[in-house]
């Protein structure tokens, strides 16, 4: 042990080695065991854990190396029984429990709380799978209820801003951490889904041990999420940690960004599908003005095989013309013929052209009687009989009076 000089000025190394001197050289805190709630575990890439034990009041950090005894037992909120030493880290000034060995011990207050509150929100089909809504494909506005001062805020930000920046963020602002941060998660929930302009809401908050993640398994953090009529995802913690939020949400992220990613789609992706939705069409298009241009020559082929030969037809109707035409110049020489010959015999039966011809007619002077009708080679045997008729003369075919 180093003996110190009264009202000895000293180094910090100096003091940080009598401390780990000190406690490595006490003989009960060289063989202890401690009984604790495993809490804030994070396991390094070269395979040893950290953790922290504690119970309602108190809490050690503790380190557990690699090929030491028990490194499978240890999970959050588990209650284990933990053998090993006490020991001062200088680098870092923190007084550690060493663990070479653990045990189960069983599970601690909080685990216990945990599991009896799941238990009864289940019951009550807070968890039901099938009241779970699908969330908007391409949502205008994302409600945030995160703390504004937060890395998550950030991230969120970030991540909408380049996959999808149509969309617009909405925040309510809440404390994510101490006594008051379960109410105030509830109330800014609350706000957002009252206002109804959120297409989609997330909550929100970074990593943390389990007392830091502890108000959103809150029971009134988690029937405000049933309540909300908005859709709901939960983005709390890292990948290993899971909330009572996280069985109420609509959709569960591991983390906040992985949560901005599941609200909103990625432009890239959006831009590559439409341009190749783009392309297909273009493709489609052509595809069906070539098969129409096929089709349209099919029946032009169709329609040309189906049609009578004009030439046919042509020298066809040209004969036809012909015949008609004989055959009407035929009939018009017929009908001048029969017109020809009807007026011959009306000019045969015309009395003038008989009188013409020498044919006579002789009345009585006085009574009008005819007394002769016939040619002039009647007219002797005219003359023999009538001889005591005076008052008539034959006269080239006129009736004259002697006045006898």
């Amino acid at each position: 042990v180093l003996t110190l000089p009264q009202q000895a000025v000293l180094t910090v190394s100096q003091v940080a080695v009598h401390l780990r001197e000190l406690l490595e050289s006490n003989p009960f805190l060289s063989d202890l065991w401690i009984v604790g709630e495993v809490s804030n575990l994070r396991a390094s890439s070269s395979g040893h854990s950290y953790f922290t034990l504690k119970d309602s009041v108190a809490s050690l950090n503790c380190v557990l190396f690699r090929g030491q005894g028990g490194a499978a037992i240890l999970d959050n909120g588990k209650l284990v029984r933990a053998h090993g030493r006490m020991s001062f880290y200088e680098p870092r000034g923190s007084t550690d429990f060493m663990v070479d060995r653990v045990l189960p011990e069983g599970e601690g207050e909080l685990a216990q709380e945990l599991e009896r509150l799941k238990a009864r929100l289940s019951q009550e089909g807070l968890f039901e799978e099938s009241r779970k809504r699908p969330l908007p494909q391409f949502p205008e506005i994302v409600g945030v209820v995160t703390s504004p001062t937060g890395a998550a805020w950030q991230d969120i930000q970030n991540i909408v801003r380049r996959r999808y920046p149509l969309a617009r963020l909405l925040l309510s602002p809440t404390q994510v951490q101490g006594l008051d941060a379960a109410p105030s998660i509830a109330a800014a929930l609350e706000r957002l889904d009252a206002d109804g302009s959120s297409d989609v809401i997330i909550v929100a908050r970074g990593g943390g041990s389990l007392e830091d993640l502890w108000p959103f398994n809150e029971e009134i953090v988690a029937r405000a999420i049933f309540g909300s009529r908005i859709p709901v995802v939960s983005g709390v913690g890292h990948e290993t940690d899971f909330t009572i939020a996280d069985y109420v949400a609509d959709r569960r992220a591991p983390t906040p960004s992985a949560a901005a990613e599941l609200v909103v789609p990625d432009g890239a992706i959006l831009r590559q599908t439409v341009a190749a939705w783009t392309e297909r069409a273009q493709r489609g298009a052509l595809r069906a003005v070539e098969a129409g241009r096929v089709e349209v020559a099919n029946l032009s082929r169709r329609l040309e095989s189906g049609l009578p030969d004009l030439g046919n037809l042509k020298r066809q109707v040209d004969d036809m013309a012909d015949v008609l035409g004989n055959n009407f110049n035929n009939r018009l020489r017929m009908a001048r013929l029969e017109v020809d010959n009807f007026e011959s015999r009306l000019r045969t039966l015309d009395p003038a052209a008989t009188l013409r011809r020498g044919f006579a007619v002789v009345q009585h002077g006085d009574t009008g009687t005819v007394v002769f009708l016939g040619w002039p080679g009647d007219r002797r045997r005219f003359a023999e009989d009538n001889r005591s008729r005076r008052n008539d003369t034959w006269h080239g075919g006129r009736r004259a009076n002697t006045g006898e």
